[in-house]
């Protein structure tokens, strides 16, 4: 404990999932923590259950205002941002390619990609003047190879992957760090809110993917959201100030082969189709 103890981190999407694991900690290992996300109801009740060293704020990263005000807030209460975990993100636009919404194409990029252009964007001049900080993006494996996620998805988190090594050219004389984590399969709630379940239902739904995800990868277990808030804690800690320009995955192996080689896939519209005839009536409906 006490790796991070002096330290002031924003977590975007910071109140369920990957963020939530980061958030309790970075708290833990002695970080006052600021979780943006458009969940109220859990930041609120985070708030309650945190302490003073928390704060949540509202924030859509796709807007500039509000990153901008997220950022002003966060030096306010605390006086200082050491690090930045740019990790809110959702599946984002489906389709094939002549089926893509344009309209969802641009929400999509602008959380999963302008959302981490602007966390850059308001953060780095409080790093820049203070000589220190660390950057931390969340990507994904299927930013690095194809087939693991929506199209459109992937296109975003490649980039990502890339912008974040770039940056790191940029800030490395300043000594501020730009690194990027690439999750392979994690039980998350982004399985559920993707098929526009309510939050509390994907949180469930999370739980039923624990038990396919182990099925497809060399590592026989479902990634875990603390498996990611690991990785962000080494990148966020002074443990790594040498390390600048990465991109770690933390995917059980998956990337190191096809998942075609193990002869395993999941069947998605089953197990989405079982676990929907389980709930009520009235908690299959989109929210």
């Amino acid at each position: 404990m006490g790796r991070l103890d002096g330290k002031v981190a924003i977590i975007t999407g910071g109140t369920s999932g990957i963020g939530r694991g980061t958030v309790d900690l970075f708290l833990k290992e002695g970080a006052k923590v600021v979780a943006a996300d458009l969940q109220d109801h859990k930041g609120e009740a985070m708030e309650r259950e945190l302490g003073e060293n928390f704060s949540y704020c509202r924030a859509n990263v796709a807007h500039e205002d509000e990153v901008k005000n997220l950022v002003d807030h966060t030096v306010k209460k605390f006086g200082k941002l050491d690090i930045l975990f740019n990790n809110a993100g959702y599946g984002g636009v489906g389709g094939e390619l002549q089926e893509i919404d344009m309209n969802g194409f641009d929400e999509t990029v602008g959380v999963l990609l302008k959302g981490v252009v602007l966390g850059y964007k308001y953060a780095v001049p409080h790093m820049k003047a203070q000589k220190s900080g660390s950057i931390i993006s969340t990507a994904s494996v299927a930013g690095l190879q194809a087939g693991y996620g929506p199209l459109v998805y992937s296109a975003c988190k490649a980039a990502v992957h890339h912008f974040s090594r770039c940056a790191a050219l940029e800030l490395a004389p300043h000594f501020v760090r730009s690194n990027a984590i690439c999750p392979g399969g994690i039980a998350t709630s982004i399985f559920g809110s993707g098929l526009g379940l309510g939050t509390q239902v994907a949180d469930q739904f999370a739980e039923v993917m624990k038990t396919h995800l182990a099925k497809i990868q060399p590592t026989p277990r479902s990634g875990l959201p603390e498996d990611i808030a690991n990785a962000a804690l080494f990148l966020a800690s002074d443990e790594s100030t040498f390390v600048n320009g990465q991109t770690i995955a933390v995917d059980g192996a998956l990337t190191a082969g096809p998942m075609a080689t193990l002869g395993k896939r999941i069947d998605f519209e089953k197990v989405i189709g079982d676990f929907l005839s389980s709930l009520p009536e009235d908690q299959r409906k989109p929210a």
